[in-house]
């Protein structure tokens, strides 16, 4: 009997003290799940090369070749060799485009047709490309019509609203029939006839702001001390860096602007 109570005294003791272990280690997880900071959840980065970095992309300028010729005279050949027969001749510190290269021949455009240049007369010109895709098409539509020859007066491609137009010759151009064409043909822009007309088409951006692909107008000599809208005698297409697509006395070539032409400039037009 004596055995009997001894042994269900120490079952009581051990019941009750598992009951009370039991309370206590609910108590504790509850006491740690009070302490809990979501915002500290972050997982930490293993130390050394074990985690997995993400890598900085650092997105790529994009730009457009051209080739600038180093002095007067040189060949623009049908094929790249001098076998082939000279299609014209290029000024010095004009530009062309780079539009393939071999055998130390540079392939371009040339009234509307490839045409070649040796390497040894030119320098590899790189320009910031526009981010807009439409720019770089009407530009490269200019690029395509270098050395086509300069004719005041000559006949638009359109009427200024889209409509084509008899008798157009695309190996003649002035300058705003210049600039109606490619501006249609390379991203569906309407141009008006003339660049007295021209001119107020866009939005007008002064010298400091001007990007690749804006309209720049000028006056010139015989109409420098006209007024109003009168004095503008003159477009180009600004590519950048000091350079224009134009066309004004000779044929359609790509050059800088001289300090004369600054000094007879107007005002920018942003026509995309």
């Amino acid at each position: 009997m004596y055995k009997f109570k001894t042994v269900a005294a120490i079952a009581a003791t051990l019941l009750a003290a598992a009951t009370l272990g039991g309370c206590a280690a609910v108590n504790d997880t509850y006491e740690k799940e009070e302490d809990i900071n979501i915002t500290q959840q972050t997982p930490e980065q293993p130390e050394g090369n074990g985690g997995t970095e993400i890598p900085v992309v650092v997105p790529k300028v994009l730009t457009v070749s051209y080739i600038n010729v180093k002095s007067d005279g040189v060949n623009i050949r049908s094929g790249a060799g001098t076998g082939y027969s000279s299609r014209g001749t290029a000024e010095k510190s004009t530009m062309y485009a780079l539009n393939d290269s071999t055998n130390g021949w540079y392939k371009t455009g040339y009234k509307n047709d490839s045409a070649y240049i040796s390497s040894k007369y030119c320098d590899v010109v790189e320009m910031k490309a526009s981010d807009d895709v439409r720019i770089e098409e009407v530009i490269k539509e200019g690029t395509k019509l270098l050395g086509t020859a300069y004719v005041y007066g000559a006949v638009r491609y359109h009427d200024g609203n889209g409509r084509k137009l008899n008798n157009f010759n695309i190996s003649a151009f002035d300058c705003s029939s210049l600039m109606q064409y490619i501006f249609y043909t390379g991203a569906h822009v309407n141009l008006q006839m003339n660049t007295r007309t021209q001119i107020y088409q866009g939005k007008t951006v002064k010298r400091s702001e001007l990007k690749r692909g804006d309209l720049m107008f000028f006056t010139n000599a015989s109409r420098k001390n006209l007024s109003g809208v009168e004095r503008v005698g003159h477009v180009a297409l600004y590519l950048g860096d000091n350079w224009i697509l134009h066309t004004a006395s000779d044929y359609a070539k790509i050059e800088q602007i001289s300090s004369t032409r600054w000094s007879y400039f107007i005002q920018g037009q942003r026509v995309l």
